[in-house]
């Protein structure tokens, strides 16, 4: 999620709503009608959807964070870490029915994403309200020594007790980081910095400059921050290089709102003018101005002028006749009014997934999807970058195991806005699949998006999501906000199929309250889901004809130490009846085999389970080497083979 100020929020120009696109063709078996459609409201008494996907628990927020926003989750040993725009908790999942809280950090500074590694833990902090010294009273100053916008570093080996290490701040904050942990440097740990908050002042942090990268070469605009944290002595973290990833890139073609919503935005327009509202052009384009910009406009002139307590009648009448001024000056101070085709200036990423073992990161870069090498972690290089059309706000990345495949998701409205009602294109808000070339380069493939269409009352978009390691196949469980939590199967690049989901109905009847599922992420057999007001949900799949208990039980074999989700791991199974029953099923789902051949299989598999060591390697080297015939003339000849090696390998 991306709270944007006024002017970012604007970049994208109005348009007309393209024609709906088709959308996915339902699963085999899918449930029809649909039931996620027309859930009763509420908090915890709201109606729940479910297919092939069952709650195993709900655990709600400790005392200090019930009005918080729950925000990103990271995970290790058997604990789940909660960030939060108040800090983090610290859940013990052993038991997954019933989490226990560890410990609780209460320390504002949005959005808190978090990311973990042996004992250190590391939290973003963006707003300019974050404090150094965790306290929740904010800052009032524009330029104070008392803030954080960077990361914090924090010593967790002390579970009960977290010690705050140190920070690193940077100009604009950290909305979101990853960390890298490169096979090659045991003596380190990298942290990629993700944020397009506006630049803080120079006089609070030297080289915030809003200078453009051709007049002044150490500009923070255009770059990606790099932190390197040594693990002997992570006090001495620092920034080490800034990464020039956005060069030569050029603004893309973009969509607005649709049809639907810009006559709605006209009607707010004037019903906001006819009240007194502040309004002001953005590129010929008349908005209204948020509350909490005008807020802290209005403070700064009472502050200007030596007075206390509210704003008076005339601080409103100046604000009124310089906001269009104050707004072009913002415009220009992060990077110039640009149009399609111009040179970018102040894009900064999102989010970025680093896959180290293939050395490839995968960057959500608000106006493009950007493949970068990450060999050397220190220097970041992009090898390729795309844009769409159809995309508003490129948010986060997913490699498939074997890197051959990316996922890039939209946050059309930036988490705060409808975008999955019938009105809203099927093609927006959506996710982007594409291949990758062993040249690395990218290309499209096909759209995924949540089937089922969600009311105006429910905040709703693609967001945070991670791959379930089902062998032999790609299937992601994904966050959609009050869409709940989608799991789909992209194996097929060009067909994306949902094959299981959960959702609620939304938190109110009458207005959009903000709520759902932030991140939806499989962890060493369970999928958990940060709730952004009801607390923590843990979810298990439970079988279907999409998906076959041996295949969920070879899942849960690919154990997990830690887990940062943009950190991505390469998934390993290890040699176990589950994953060759995993196999057996998919070839007899794709018929790879035929019947005859599955039934020798699978009873040949049962046999050599229940028998002695010497009698079950007899059997098993039997089935293999018939396999590896079958492979010969299979239409699934890999899967054969690879069911034929995993056979040979069980002991």
């Amino acid at each position: 999620m991306h709270r944007r100020v006024f002017v970012s929020a604007l970049l994208v120009a109005t348009s007309i709503a393209m024609p709906l696109q088709a959308q996915q063709v339902p699963a085999p078996g899918a449930p029809a009608p649909d039931p996620r459609v027309g859930l009763k409201p509420g908090k915890y008494d709201a109606g729940e959807a479910s297919w092939n996907l069952r709650l195993v628990s709900l655990t709600k927020p400790t005392e200090k964070f019930v009005q918080s926003i729950n925000s990103d989750i990271a995970f290790f040993g058997h604990y789940a870490i909660q960030g939060s725009f108040d800090g983090f908790q610290i859940w013990d999942i052993a038991d997954a029915s019933h989490p226990t809280l560890r410990s609780a950090q209460y320390c504002p500074a949005s959005q808190s994403d978090v990311s973990v590694y042996k004992n250190l833990l590391v939290v973003s902090s963006e707003s300019n309200s974050g404090r150094l010294d965790c306290g929740d009273q904010g800052i009032k100053d524009t330029v104070s020594g008392e803030r954080i916008r960077g990361v914090r570093i924090f010593d967790i080996s002390d579970l009960d007790h977290p010690k705050y290490i140190t920070n690193v701040q940077t100009c604009r904050g950290s909305h979101t980081h990853s960390v890298l942990v490169d096979p090659r440097d045991k003596a380190n740990i990298y942290v990629y910095i993700s944020g397009s908050a506006p630049l803080r002042s120079p006089k609070e942090l030297a080289g915030c400059t809003s200078a453009t990268p051709d007049k002044d070469t150490s500009s923070p605009l255009m770059r990606l921050e790099v932190i390197q944290v040594p693990l002997a002595h992570p006090e001495k973290a620092a920034i080490v290089s800034s990464a020039r990833i956005f060069e030569g890139l050029k603004m893309p073609k973009s969509h607005g709102e649709t049809a639907a919503d810009s006559i709605a935005d006209a009607q707010k327009l004037a019903d906001a003018k006819a009240k007194g509202g502040f309004t002001a052009k953005i590129f010929g384009r008349e908005q209204v101005a948020p509350p909490q910009f005008i807020g802290s406009q209005l403070d700064s002139i009472v502050k200007a002028r030596n007075g206390s307590g509210a704003p008076i009648a005339s601080d409103s009448a100046l604000l009124r006749d310089s906001l269009q001024v104050i707004i072009d000056k913002i415009i220009a101070t992060q990077g110039g009014a640009k149009q399609e085709g111009d040179p970018i200036m102040y894009r900064q990423c999102h989010d970025i997934t680093l896959d180290p073992s293939i050395g490839l990161a995968g960057g959500a870069c608000e106006g493009h999807g950007l493949l970068l090498d990450i060999h050397d972690p220190v220097h970041p290089l992009r090898v390729d970058a795309v844009d769409d059309e159809n995309f508003s706000y490129w948010h986060s990345a997913t490699f498939n195991n074997d890197g051959t495949k990316i996922l890039f998701s939209d946050e059309w409205g930036g988490g705060g806005a409808p975008k999955c009602r019938t009105t809203d294109p099927h093609d927006w808000g959506a996710d982007a699949i594409f291949s990758i070339d062993t040249h690395k380069k990218l290309h499209f493939e096909s759209y995924y998006k949540l089937s089922a269409p969600q009311t105006p009352e429910e905040n709703c978009v693609a967001h945070n999501g991670s791959l379930i390691p089902i062998p032999g196949r790609d299937v992601m469980s994904q966050a959609w906000y009050q869409g709940g939590v989608s799991v789909f199967d992209w194996t097929d690049a060009k067909h994306p199929q949902e094959i299981a989901f959960f959702d609620r109905g939304p938190l109110e009847a009458e207005r959009m309250v903000l709520g759902g599922s932030w991140s939806a992420y499989w962890y060493n057999g369970v999928i958990v889901s940060s709730e952004i007001t009801r607390g923590l949900d843990i979810f298990e799949l439970t079988p279907s004809a999409l998906l076959t208990q041996n295949e969920i039980d070879a899942a849960k074999t690919a154990h997990l130490d830690y887990l940062n989700v943009q950190d991505q791991p390469h998934y390993t199974w290890p040699a176990t009846f589950a994953l060759a029953r995993a196999y057996v099923d998919q070839l007899e789902r794709s018929t790879g085999l035929p019947n005859d051949r599955v039934a020798v299989a699978r009873q040949a598999l049962d046999s050599a389970e229940h028998a002695g060591a010497s009698a079950r390697r007899t059997a098993l080297t039997k089935l293999a080497t018939q396999l590896e015939g079958d492979a010969r003339t299979s239409s699934d000849a890999a899967k054969v083979r690879a069911l034929a090696t995993t056979v040979r390998a069980i002991r």
